[in-house]
């Protein structure tokens, strides 16, 4: 059962990503900080530093278009860009294997197809191969995995940044996938799964669904608990959760 926080926490937790070489120290570990808050919509996330390059704003594909990776420094590890036209317009099968079981995943290329493009070349590139996950939250409003840093501390990413893909929209129930980030346009390779019904501004694309065998597994993890380590709510799961491979299924 979810525990219950008073409403003062949860509007003072956020989902945000510190900026890779930033020098802002709003978070002070570099860690992404997802926000419960419905009744808080304003993300106070940390500005990206000056080489985040705010210029990812152009990068988000119209239908039948290209995306923009921009460079940004301090890569977790080496891997090549994204192709500019997405390779998947469509919902694509997936599967994160972890230590303690599969995640069936579905991608929404359709929806989201630079933010899929990216997962798709990242995960072929075995980048998310052997990479802890470093903070979970399991409490009502705040039910995430956090994802997607093979260094394990939440300030890793591939060494490119791109573009949001919002509807303004978003919501983000059990079964969600979305992006961290430090600010709009900041995309890299970390992301969180949503495992009970959560509730964030819309500021964080989403990018597919979490299949029921995946939800299952990361509530008896959330059941586990988390140290409480991380000062925006949440911390390192009781759990260890580690990725082993992210494989494209189709």
């Amino acid at each position: 059962m979810l525990k219950r926080t008073l409403a003062a926490l949860a509007a003072a937790s956020l989902l945000t990503l510190a900026a890779c070489g930033s020098d802002d120290d709003s978070n002070a570990d570099g860690t992404p900080s997802p926000t419960p808050s419905a009744s808080s919509p304003e993300a106070s996330s940390p500005e990206p530093s000056a080489d985040a390059s705010a210029d990812a704003s152009s990068g988000a594909a119209e239908p039948g278009g290209t995306c923009e990776y921009v460079a940004s420094p301090g890569a977790a590890r080496e891997v090549n860009p994204p192709p500019a036209t997405p390779t998947h317009t469509g919902k694509v099968s997936a599967t994160i294997k972890t230590n303690v079981g599969d995640i069936p995943i579905t991608l929404h290329g359709d929806t989201a197809p630079c933010t899929v493009n990216s997962f798709i070349s990242l995960a072929e590139q075995d980048f998310y191969d052997d990479t802890p996950c470093p903070r979970m939250g399991y409490q009502t409003g705040f039910a995430i995995l956090q994802c997607g840093d093979p260094t394990g501390t939440g300030a890793g990413g591939p060494g490119y940044q791109f573009a949001d893909e919002l509807s303004g929209t978003e919501t983000y129930p059990a079964g969600t996938i979305a992006m961290a980030n430090a600010g709009p346009n900041t995309n890299g390779s970390q992301f969180f799964l949503v495992f009970a019904d959560s509730g964030f501004p819309p500021n964080y694309t989403v990018f597919g669904t979490i299949d029921q065998a995946g939800i299952d597994l990361l509530l008896k993890v959330g059941e586990k608990g988390e140290d409480g380590s991380h000062p925006a709510g949440g911390g390192a799961p009781n759990q260890p959760v580690d990725f082993t491979d992210v494989v494209i299924n189709d």
